[in-house]
């Protein structure tokens, strides 16, 4: 049986599926991302506070992904896929209604939990049923769906809020995730490589631990951490940021700052291709450097600087990704669905912890107190990078 290669249908034909399954994940994931001054606005809640609505599901994506790894492995990737896309977009209807912020932070949770079927299982799906000379460039296509999903996603919101409502918005977030969802179904062609591997919880503690002492591969989910919560740390707060003085930006203007995950679209794909071609190490380790350089830019007091800065790091972190999550499926030889989980777990806990962290740091010492939490983790990535580099190298030139 063929594996999947650039330039055939079946890659179009599975790709534009993935980028749709990407689109609603981050779409109904992120939706409340714009709406944090809102809430801490209607329901008299602190900045930090207000980001548990992303934090929360976040973070009950990332353990969800542990059962549903292996559930897959039972019954296949497709259909656990395709019930977790149309089961997130259910609940983001369903949270339109929510007459209070405690129910709405309910059903974050279960958005988070049922949402689990897709990311972990689409990066074992690319693993297994595309041609290893093509995984940089599936998986890049795939990130970029996450980022266009998530830059959609949060200028819809901002505007239908400022016309209508924030349940509205909701409301249409919802109507688009069933649509894509549809799509998704439709177009990814049925795996063919995929073998059922039931595994007991005995076997799948040892895979997880397994995973977790390989030196390299625990390197990668320290580095999902610091990428994903550097990210969501700079753009949850960044609204608190622009919509006051001396900048006063609007929900509708703050929604459409989010244009700039256009770049990552691009350099998702670019990257990643670069990546195959160039070596994952050097193509991380400037994916990095870029992060860092645009969170600096932030601190100046310049908003057309200030945008400039947030497009170079939305940049670096979608390049970041893409490489990032190719590399665990080359390294895990073995229980993919289960390497593929943990670096989502670290990925997705990075998010929440961070996140929320960040909410304090900016109480007590605004933007600065975050662009530093930032930077340090950059700093701390671009280190296991480098580790990362010299180890594949050295194994490399052994062989």
């Amino acid at each position: 049986m063929s594996y999947i290669e650039k330039g055939t249908p079946d890659f179009w034909k599975a790709s534009t599926a993935l980028f749709a399954g990407g689109f609603v994940t981050f779409s109904t994931l992120y939706y409340t991302q714009p709406l944090l001054p809102v809430f801490a606005e209607r329901f008299h809640v602190s900045p930090a506070v207000a980001s548990l609505s992303l934090s929360l599901s976040t973070t009950a994506l990332a353990f969800a992904m542990l059962g549903i790894a292996p559930l897959s492995e039972r019954v296949g990737r497709k259909p656990v896929m395709a019930f977790a896309l149309f089961a997130s977009s259910l609940v983001a209807l369903l949270s339109a209604f929510t007459p209070n912020f405690t129910s709405l932070l309910v059903l974050r949770v279960l958005q988070g939990i049922v949402l689990a079927g897709l990311p972990a299982i689409a990066m074992a799906y690319v693993g297994e049923e595309f041609h290893p000379y093509s995984l940089g460039a599936a998986m890049g296509l795939y990130v970029s769906g996450t980022s266009i999903g998530g830059m959609s996603g949060r200028i819809i919101t901002g505007m239908v809020t400022d016309y209508f409502s924030w349940q509205a918005a909701v409301v249409t977030i919802g109507m688009i995730s069933i649509l894509c969802s549809l799509y998704f179904l439709y177009g990814l062609p049925n795996s063919l490589h995929f073998k059922p591997h039931p595994m007991s919880l005995r076997q799948m503690g040892f895979s997880f631990l397994h995973h977790l002492r390989t030196p390299t591969l625990l390197s990668l989910f320290i580095i999902s951490f610091f990428l994903m919560g550097s990210f969501v740390t700079l753009y949850n707060y960044i609204g608190f940021l622009l919509m006051k003085p001396p900048y006063n930006l609007s929900q509708t203007a703050m929604g459409w700052i989010f244009i700039v995950y256009l770049v990552g679209t691009f350099s998702a794909v670019w990257m990643g291709r670069l990546a195959d071609r160039h070596g994952r190490g050097i193509t991380l380790a400037l994916s990095l450097l870029l992060m860092l350089v645009g969170a600096l830019l932030t601190l100046l007091p310049v908003l057309w600087v200030i945008l400039f800065g947030l497009a170079l790091f939305t940049f670096g972190f979608f390049a970041g990704h893409a490489v990032a999550s190719g590399w665990v499926g080359k390294i895990a030889v073995v229980d993919k669905a289960q390497a593929s989980s943990l670096y989502l777990l670290f990925y997705y806990v990075g998010s929440g912890l961070m996140g929320s962290t960040g909410g304090i740091l900016f109480s007590l010492f605004h933007w600065v107190g975050i662009i530093l939490f930032i930077s340090a983790a950059q700093i701390s990535a671009l280190l296991l990078n480098g580790y990362l580099y010299f180890v594949e190298k050295r194994k490399y030139a052994e062989s």
